[in-house]
């Protein structure tokens, strides 16, 4: 009886949702970006967004990742209500984000670029790091392996003594990738991660995002690459005019013909 008992809060920790969207709404000059959504994910999943251009992807991202605030509705990540807090709070509880447009910080080294990521697991103290105290010096060092270590993850061995300015536009995508989880996220937004990749790119692209979900993290992505999107997601979410067309697997989500009308026609 105890066993029963104490194993049931372990089981509702792994099935419940990790994120739960609720009667979302977001307007914008008297015009309804994002219409009444509700959804939730669940946590070690991939995850796609899709829609025509217009749909509301983007907003719907924005809002998750605290960059605009609900006009109606709510948003809980891992239990709690996260509605409109602001992104720097987010990373804190756990959620990571990169960006459609490449959002480098080109002054640096990639290494560098990957250890920002880090800032908040630093020790960020104004006595400490005047002074260089022991303890600075030893997160820094881990800061700086564990950054070299997830470069490596992501494929960019030979780019760990590089300047960022002088890496080729594929690598840059996977650069923010591993910035991104240099945060220890539990969810990972990735905006368009495929854009602008050749064929061989979009396929790294495809196995690291794999490899990223098998270690637990919930990965959610808007994507335009239909071949991608179907190859990758456990769950796919169509919007269109930012209302929930359909959702579900991805032969559920190509086989409906609303879906089909709007967005997939004849890839479907």
């Amino acid at each position: 009886m105890d066993t029963v008992a104490q194993a049931a809060p372990a089981v509702a920790e792994r099935t419940s949702p990790l994120l739960r969207v609720e009667n979302l709404s977001r307007e914008f000059g008297g015009v309804l970006a994002i219409q009444d959504l509700s959804f939730t994910l669940p946590k070690g999943r991939i995850v796609s967004i899709i829609g025509p251009n217009g749909a509301g992807k983007t907003t719907l991202f924005n809002l998750i990742t605290g960059v605009y605030t609900p006009t109606y509705g709510r948003i809980l990540f891992d239990g709690r209500d996260i509605s409109g807090l602001p992104p720097f709070k987010l990373a804190a509880r756990g959620m990571s984000r990169t960006f459609q447009n490449l959002q480098i910080f080109f002054n640096m080294s990639a290494l560098e670029n990957v250890m920002v990521g880090r800032h908040l697991h630093l020790d960020r103290g104004v006595l400490a790091a005047l002074f260089r105290l022991p303890r600075l010096v030893r997160k820094d060092k881990e800061a700086r392996e564990l950054a070299a270590e997830l470069m490596r993850e992501v494929g960019l061995s030979k780019y760990i003594d590089a300047q960022a300015s002088a890496m080729p536009y594929g690598a840059l995508k996977r650069l923010e990738i591993a910035r991104a989880l240099a945060a220890e996220p539990k969810m990972l937004l990735l905006d368009e991660p495929a854009a602008g990749l050749n064929g061989t790119e979009s396929r790294e692209i495809d196995e690291l995002i794999k490899r990223i979900a098998a270690r637990g993290i919930t990965v959610v992505l808007v994507e335009h690459d239909m071949k991608m999107v179907m190859g990758i997601s456990d769950h796919i979410l169509a919007l269109n005019y930012g209302r929930k067309l359909a959702e579900g697997t991805p032969a559920e989500v190509s086989a409906n013909p609303d879906v089909i009308a709007a967005y997939l026609g004849s890839m479907a």
